[in-house]
């Protein structure tokens, strides 16, 4: 908490005097929280203050926050929504330099507040914790504040039009006959409106959101085509997958009706798939108020890439203002750039680029449309691969944050979701914090933050103490879901009891916990501290040689007692070093005969084992392969970005955005280009580049702290450029 706030947080009064439900409690415990009223759920609140600026200023900073969200507007003008989720013992205020949106005289501060309401991935919500709190300071002086003389109204016109996803959003049935319209310009009268309610015992705790408000911007379509069997309607095809909200205008008489059907695939007779795939049906009705010009404002936002306007009779849609109100965290075109001699290799580039942009939101999410939520383990391939894209690790580090801070709260040995009130746990995710921790570090350089996050890593680790057993194998981890791999057709036919957890010691959950012991090794060196477990490793290696190799086949068993040799079972196990020479190349064999035959999460992990074991061409082969389960599958299904799965028909819910399928990025800028950090920060890498012989070239550019990183690939020879101060070992 960094902010001394002089406002005070303000709500609508129906929310005043109602006790917070606790929503927080272990996934397999029964929720005991009230159960939340129905009436205040998707409630819209308008907020707004009048005030005059006599002098000239040259400073105007606002600091402000919202809960769920807000949007912001000065003078009529949109400035900027936030903030960035999170639990209410740790919540984020934005920080706006107003000066370039005020002026001399009167001015208007007006903010659109959404409470969803209800327990999901995508908002803090679902708890009774509504409001506003605002501050601005001109010249140092602080001249505007929440308090009682700021008016509130209800926005009205968003009627519900059901719930999508995972209770991940309402759908907004929008009736402009009821919509306040003009109420962001100075000039709007507002003598009629509410004064709020103080909320004296307000118990968020804030502080400044380390990362930037998300990008808002809008585009056109890229097509747009007359319905000739809808007089008056379109399909609009916005050229790709885009996060956003669909906007038009439109005149009719009042009452009439246009029908807007997002979605983002197209059925075979050419209409728009409004019935998607992921679990979201994206059909909503805009009711007309019959004023010269009518405007659709949509607040939520979706991911979709065509849209059908379908008009009443007599209703005139003016195709000039459809447009999208694209949202995504800042994403910096220019610092990433890829190209080969393989368009195939481009194409998969691209899709894994505009799946990341478009995933990465307030926080990372597995998908913008069913879920909008940031999972633990999604997050080892999108930190990854967004660090590559843009050079920011912003991001990143509150992504760390997320689950070191509102995660471990509920339970040491972490959560799946954070933030967001879905209490979903997995073991496999949890153990992986400690990975990410590594990797942000030597991207960043940033090792006082290392040492201030060993705590929470070391009570991470003991948390799994309990289900030691003797040999210090891991057994009956009931309490956490154990995922294996999504969705459960992917599993290769892993052989344990996964649902529900069944009781013993399998293989795929001890061996994510060797390679959280192997990272909290790296993290020790890196910080010079002691490190405790050196023999645990060793006995902990051989232990769990003795209970999964099968001496037969050398290859690695599902579980105790089992004589499956799953891929999952063996890929982690080469990844993490638990294999021998006289086992690797049996394990090599494996993966060379199973291919890809998992779900797109694993398929990173994979990689990076073949990788590891110097299986380069292999790697490559399979990112490329004409196999089912390979990107080249999406491509060929019309990607603009990575989907959830290889194909859209393996899997019944299957989102077409999903960034932890970008795994290709970094495996073909650290294992193909072959450049690594070898030092925190890249005061030194190293440089091995294996780049297969069927690739004539490649031309690739990334950003580290100190500048960018170009490659370049022709006729056999590799070149590197790097900053200067950047030390450069190549190895052969």
């Amino acid at each position: 908490m960094d902010k001394r706030w002089s406002a005070h947080w303000i709500m609508d009064e129906d929310f005043a005097g109602l006790k917070p439900i606790d929503v927080y409690r272990k996934q397999l415990e029964p929720s005991q929280g009230p159960k939340h009223r129905d009436d205040l759920k998707n409630r819209h609140m308008l907020a707004r203050t009048k005030f005059v600026l006599d002098d000239s200023y040259e400073n105007a900073v606002l600091h402000i926050t919202a809960d769920d969200c807000y949007k912001l507007y000065v003078n009529g003008t949109f400035v900027g929504q936030g903030p960035a989720q999170g639990n209410h013992y740790h919540y984020y205020y934005n920080r706006y330099d107003l000066a370039p949106f005020l002026h001399k005289g009167g001015n208007v501060i007006a903010v659109h507040v959404y409470y969803q309401g209800l327990i999901c991935r995508a908002f803090n919500s679902g708890d009774y914790r509504q409001g506003l709190i605002a501050e601005l300071d001109v010249q140092g002086r602080t001249v505007v504040k929440t308090d009682r003389t700021w008016k509130i109204e209800t926005a009205r016109e968003y009627a519900s039009g059901g719930i999508v996803g995972y209770d991940t959003q309402y759908l907004e049935h929008i009736d402009n006959r009821l919509k306040l319209t003009g109420w962001r310009e100075p000039g709007y009268d507002d003598s009629g409106w509410r004064t709020p309610a103080e909320h004296g015992s307000d118990d968020h705790r804030l502080f400044a959101q380390p990362t930037p408000t998300v990008s808002v911007y809008e585009i056109q379509p890229v097509q747009i085509v007359a319905l000739p069997e809808n007089p008056g309607g379109f399909l609009l095809d916005f050229g790709g997958e885009r996060t956003g909200q669909f906007r038009m205008k439109a005149r009719g008489a009042p009452g009439q009706t246009i029908e807007i059907r997002c979605g983002e695939e197209l059925e075979d007779d050419g209409s728009v798939r409004y019935k998607m795939r992921c679990n979201c049906t994206y059909r909503e009705v805009w009711t007309l108020s019959g004023s010269d010009e009518d405007e659709l404002e949509f607040y939520d936002y979706k991911a979709f890439r065509y849209v059908e306007v379908l008009p009443e009779a007599g209703v005139q849609a003016d195709p000039d203002s459809f447009g999208v109100i694209v949202r995504h965290y800042p994403f910096d075109e220019e610092a990433s750039r890829f190209e080969s001699s393989d368009p195939l290799l481009d194409r998969i580039w691209d899709i894994c680029r505009e799946g990341v942009k478009y995933g990465s939101q307030e926080n990372y999410v597995d998908c913008p449309s069913r879920e909008k939520g940031q999972y633990l383990g999604d997050n080892t391939i999108i930190t990854h691969a967004h660090a590559y894209l843009t050079g920011d690790l912003r991001l990143f580090r509150k992504s760390l944050i997320d689950f070191a801070l509102l995660s471990s709260r509920t339970c040491t040995g972490f959560m799946a979701v954070a933030p967001g009130h879905f209490m979903q746990e997995f073991v496999d995710y949890s153990l992986q914090w400690p990975l990410q921790l590594l990797r942000y570090t030597m991207l960043s350089g940033d090792t006082d933050f290392l040492r201030e996050m060993l705590p929470v890593a070391e009570r991470l680790m003991r948390y799994y103490d309990k289900y030691k057993r003797e040999d210090g194998l891991l057994a009956n981890v009931t309490d956490k879901p154990n995922l294996v791999d999504w969705p459960t057709n992917m599993r290769d036919g892993y052989d344990f009891p996964l649902e529900p957890v069944g009781e013993g010691c399998h293989n795929v959950v001890n061996a994510w916990y060797y390679g959280a012991m192997l990272a909290m090794n790296e993290i020790r060196q890196l910080l010079n501290e002691p490190d405790p477990e050196s023999g645990l490793r060793s006995s902990f290696k051989n232990a769990f040689r003795q209970a999964f190799l099968n001496t037969e086949t050398n290859l690695f068993t599902d579980a105790e007692g089992s004589l499956h040799s799953s891929l999952h079972a063996n890929a982690l196990p080469l990844l993490f070093r638990l294999t021998e020479e006289r086992d690797r190349h049996a394990v090599v064999g494996l993966i060379r005969e199973k291919r890809l035959s998992c779900g797109v999460y694993i398929a990173y992990f994979v990689l990076q084992a073949l990788a590891a074991a110097g299986e380069h061409e292999l790697v490559y082969e399979l990112i490329t392969s004409d196999d089912l389960h390979s990107w080249s599958t999406m491509v060929k299904e019309g990607a603009t970005t990575c989907f959830e799965v290889w194909s859209k028909d393996l899997k019944r819910n299957t989102s077409l955005c999903h960034p932890w399928a970008s795994a290709p990025i970094p495996l073909l800028i650290e294992e193909i280009a072959g450049i690594k950090p070898a030092s925190p920060g890249w005061a030194s890498l190293t440089f091995a580049p294996r780049v297969p012989a069927s690739l004539d070239k490649i031309s690739l550019q990334f950003r580290i702290p100190s500048g960018t990183v170009r490659f370049s690939y022709a006729d056999g020879k590799a070149e590197l450029d790097v900053p200067d101060g950047v030390r450069v070992e190549r190895l052969s």
